[in-house]
């Protein structure tokens, strides 16, 4: 089973890098960046989850109304991605469930930072996918964090994947950088070793960034930006596609492996 997902919210990496950068131009990015995202999924017949902001939620009406018509889940990403707040656990999944008029079930926090377990059950989520079990200077120290779907507070966590040895990552920065038949490779291994692949990107991955210097992106993030990572994830559905691995939603792992807990249980 291949999770696919994006962290759909307004563009705001430039503030990063001092880079004085309006709310209006980063949505601008990723409403481009999402629409080139629909477009490969609608071309390959495949369904993802979308990790949305309020903010993006509220500014981008048509491409919302598509990601629901097209097939694919909503699921909650916080209210302002540059400034997270506790309370975004609940008024982002009461602000998405008011625009969208669906149940939303998962959570992921802003950057994969931690988040209350406690408020994420306490909210009402299925499921939260906000760990990436890997050791990324400066952003990330989970190496003993479980590297596997697991329960806690009864939601079901679910770490993005990484290898199973070494625990390298398979998130969006590793597809940018590595040849792209050798990140393939790893996530076809990690597939078999773990019987499923998470996986996520963003938007503004899929805007030409590198047309940008205003911008100041390190390398590493414009590095394939565009229409080269387009084609880096037409080339990864493709790849599990001829395998005939299915792609399924978040909510719709939640509810088997749930299942298969419960059973186990009694």
């Amino acid at each position: 089973m291949i999770l696919l997902s994006f962290d759909t919210e307004e563009f705001d990496v430039p503030r990063e890098h001092g880079v004085d950068y309006p709310v209006e131009e980063g949505m601008k990015v990723s409403i481009y960046g999402t629409a080139k995202i629909l477009d490969c999924l609608k071309k390959n017949g495949v369904r993802a989850t979308f990790f949305c902001t309020t903010t993006f939620a509220e500014n981008a009406p048509e491409i919302m109304h598509r990601i629901i018509e097209e097939g694919h889940e909503v699921a909650a990403h916080g209210c302002d991605h540059w400034s997270p707040k506790a309370a975004d656990v609940f008024n982002s999944k009461k602000r998405l469930e008011q625009l969208t008029g669906k149940v939303i079930k998962g959570y992921r926090q802003p950057r994969m930072f931690p988040v209350s377990d406690s408020d994420i059950a306490k909210a009402g989520y299925s499921y939260n996918s906000s760990l990436n079990p890997a050791f990324i200077p400066g952003r990330y120290m989970h190496l003993t964090a479980p590297r596997k779907y697991f329960i806690k507070e009864d939601v079901l966590q679910i770490p993005a994947s990484v290898t199973p040895l070494l625990r390298f990552p398979l998130f969006w920065l590793a597809y940018h950088n590595l040849p792209a038949a050798i990140y393939r490779a790893l996530a076809y291994y990690t597939l078999k070793h773990d019987g499923y692949f998470v996986t996520y990107f963003h938007p503004w991955e899929f805007f030409p960034l590198a047309k940008h210097p205003e911008l100041k992106m390190p390398f590493i993030i414009r590095n394939q930006s565009g229409e080269g990572m387009v084609k880096r994830l037409n080339a990864l559905i493709s790849m599990f596609k001829e395998k005939d691995i299915p792609f399924i939603t978040y909510s719709e792992f939640t509810a088997s492996k749930m299942t298969e807990l419960n059973k186990q249980q009694k």
